[in-house]
């Protein structure tokens, strides 16, 4: 048929046939987006501690990525120190013990830190608003709380719009890494006295960036100095030396 009614059927066919083709190619976009922010997304990073960064999927803190340091907070710490340093603004949540003057032997900026040492149970609110406001938040969640997949989700969408970073010291669902001192060695005390005056460790790691292999640093935490540090070979009377210098500081 060629009367009116058959053009006015033609019509609506074509003019669906554009709004399916507008509709293609807006999702197209979109994905294109997309892709791109994930792009750019990877290639931002928030400044890394050197001595870690042997121990961190791609050598550095990925803006929007979580992490969990398990069995040290000074290892936690050490992931702030150089963001901090950068003049980024941190904020530690729920770790009560830990007061300013361990975070600024931890050289973490205390003008441009947060400390919320008692969040109760209102730490995730917390953290969640934290996030909208700093550039890395170290958190302690309670023994007893469970961090759901959905609040992740959540949370880790903030962080990636954010471009932040999130630490935590006890499990976390979907970490970037998982850091933990598997090995600590103190030395300084010699036969019967003396002072601690460094520790090392091992730093083991794993990712599901690696596909379930493991890395592992032995670091200085901290040295005689009081610094984080790589350990590497040098000769006992060096690092007796160093020994001796940080006891005598610390005497002094």
């Amino acid at each position: 048929m060629r009367g009116p009614w058959s053009a006015s059927v033609r019509r609506r066919i074509i003019e669906r046939m554009f709004e399916t083709a507008r509709a293609e190619e807006i999702r197209q976009l979109q994905d294109r987006i997309r892709g791109m922010q994930r792009t750019r997304l990877a290639d931002r990073t928030l400044p890394t501690s050197q001595a870690l960064a042997g121990v961190l999927p791609g050598g550095a803190l990925a803006a929007g990525g979580s992490y969990v340091v398990e069995g040290s907070t000074a290892l936690a710490l050490e992931l702030l120190r150089e963001p901090s340093r950068a003049g980024a603004w941190c904020a530690i949540v729920g770790v009560p013990d830990l007061g300013v003057e361990a975070a600024a032997a931890a050289g973490i900026d205390l003008e441009r830190l947060v400390l919320v040492p008692h969040p109760a149970e209102q730490w995730f609110a917390v953290v969640s608003a934290l996030v909208d406001a700093v550039a890395v938040v170290l958190v302690q969640p309670p023994v007893r709380a469970r961090v759901g997949e959905a609040a992740a989700s959540r949370l880790a969408a903030r962080l990636r719009q954010r471009e932040g970073v999130l630490v935590s010291t006890r499990s976390w669902p979907h970490a970037h890494a998982r850091l933990a001192v598997t090995e600590s060695d103190w030395a300084g005390i010699g036969a019967g006295f003396g002072h601690l005056a460094a520790r090392q460790v091992t730093v083991a790691s794993s990712s599901p960036a690696w596909q379930g292999r493991t890395r592992s640093r032995r670091l200085w935490l901290p040295d005689a100095t009081g610094t984080v540090s790589p350990v590497v070979a040098r000769s006992e009377e060096h690092v007796e030396g160093r020994l001796e210098e940080g006891a005598l500081r610390a005497l002094g």
